[in-house]
């Protein structure tokens, strides 16, 4: 049987802090045997802060402790309160796009494989705007199939990447619905990733968010999570140590783009502009950037 629907099925039984314990032992013996994890995690955060030696090994260690947290976390959020999730999230910029995003339309969400995305879009289909998301199908599909209810039951609407025709629906939805399409995109899963530049290298980053908002002809988001200590009485209602910061980025429009670039070009123009700011949100918290796997390194 998958690990993760173990995992799955055991915490729903278990009191939360077992879980959490689990969990940070996982990620501390990683740490402590320098696992294939750990070192994957620790090349990718040597390119992005030019760290060695021991402060590296020190930034790993808080690396995985985050990771940790997020798939603790991940296994508990079928079971937390409205209240829980609402104390564990702060926002930031949001004054900036609360009008935009009242609008009856879609719009696009762009993210990296930071703090805990799924925490975020509870709290987000709560209180700003419906949210749909985009998964890898999982093997076995039993284990895809928990992971989507998971997420419905707490608001939100989880597509299988599934190529061309999940590509389609998003445009649909976009178009026709009041959304905030939500698309992890700093790693590249299609195989057809645009090339950009992110803490002065070039990476293969997914072209999705950039293409669908040409086509859905609407507004780009950058979003950065992150983790932040909790104190005092939000600490108490959350349950929690931990909380998550919503950041928004500055809105990004197809329509400011030259009529006369090509659409390759477009595509390209626009994943640069969101793949700087969120090089530059990943730079000041390095910890929270869950990169495990290959990332798209191009130089």
């Amino acid at each position: 049987m998958n690990a993760f629907l173990v995992a799955s099925r055991v915490s729903a039984t278990v009191p939360v802090p077992v879980t959490r314990m689990a969990a940070s032992a996982l990620a501390w013996t990683a740490w402590v045997t320098h696992a294939k994890a750990a070192r994957r995690l620790e090349g990718n955060l040597h390119r992005v802060t030019g760290l060695e030696g021991r402060a590296l090994r020190s930034l790993s260690r808080r690396g995985l402790a985050s990771v940790a947290r997020y798939y603790a976390e991940a296994l508990e959020l079928g079971r937390m309160t409205g209240e829980q999730i609402d104390a564990r999230v702060r926002m930031e910029g949001y004054e900036a796009v609360r009008g935009l995003l009242a609008q009856d339309r879609g719009f696009v969400a762009v993210l990296s494989h930071s703090g805990n995305w799924d925490l975020i879009g509870a709290y987000a289909a709560r209180h700003i705007i419906p949210i749909t998301a985009v998964a890898e199908v999982l093997r076995p599909r039993e284990v895809f199939d928990q992971f989507v209810a998971l997420r419905e039951r707490i608001g939100i609407r989880v597509l299988g990447h599934e190529g061309g025709s999940t590509f389609r629906s998003l445009i649909t939805i976009a178009r026709s619905e009041r959304a905030l399409v939500c698309l992890l995109s700093d790693r590249d899963l299609s195989g057809s990733g645009v090339e950009v530049e992110m803490w002065g290298r070039g990476v293969k980053v997914a072209p999705g968010p950039a293409a669908l908002g040409i086509a859905a002809r609407t507004q780009i988001l950058p979003v950065m999570v992150r983790y932040e200590r909790l104190r005092g009485a939000r600490r108490r209602a959350a349950g929690s140590r931990w909380g998550c910061v919503l950041e928004f980025g500055p809105v990004l429009d197809p329509a400011d783009l030259p009529d006369d670039l090509p659409r390759e070009d477009r595509v390209a123009a626009l994943s640069q502009q969101w793949a700087s700011w969120l090089a530059g949100r990943i730079a000041e918290h390095p910890e929270d950037w869950h990169m495990l796997q290959r990332f798209g390194w191009t130089s």
